[in-house]
């Protein structure tokens, strides 16, 4: 009796460290780094006067963290396209952390990796990811302009304009 005794007691010692180990280790909220209705309506607004300064009438988009529409502004005398362009190359460049134009060289080296596959993805140069650090927090797309390469000048001259608030 008395050694079944000692084993009960060890094994009713033993339970609280085995719920313990069986907790999620340090379950917490996430903090992260978003971007501002303000911050993104300055970018595409920065976005549109640039391309318009270089001849060029444009829309542009910006998407945060999950691809979603943070500002989107279809520019004065724009296609109808250019707004849904302008998206499709911000989530392009969230999705991918990158440059949607160097997406664009990418498969061209690997087709498999065909943007047929993905909603809302395009081969398309106009759009760089918006970064704190390493970190991507969305992505801003230009469509108008006759190139990627304009549009992106004009992407980048809005990156520029609010560089100091994305530390």
């Amino acid at each position: 009796p008395r050694g079944f005794v000692m084993s009960a007691l060890l094994r009713l010692s033993a339970l609280p460290l085995l719920c313990a180990l069986s907790l999620p280790a340090q379950a917490q909220l996430l903090s992260q780094k978003s971007i501002s209705a303000a911050m993104a309506v300055t970018m595409v607004q920065t976005a549109i006067d640039t391309c318009k300064t270089n001849g060029f009438a444009v829309s542009a988009t910006v998407v945060g963290r999950a691809g979603e529409v943070i500002a989107q502004v279809r520019g004065d005398g724009t296609g109808p396209h250019t707004v849904e362009n302008s998206f499709r190359k911000a989530y392009t460049s969230r999705t991918f952390r990158i440059s949607s134009g160097e997406w664009t060289k990418n498969l061209a080296n690997n087709p498999t990796r065909g943007p047929q596959f993905l909603t809302n993805v395009i081969a398309l140069q106009g759009a760089l990811p918006i970064k704190v650090g390493e970190e991507t927090i969305g992505a801003l797309g230009v469509s108008g302009a006759p190139g990627g390469e304009k549009d992106e000048v004009c992407v980048q001259a809005a990156l520029d304009k609010v560089a100091d608030q994305l530390k």
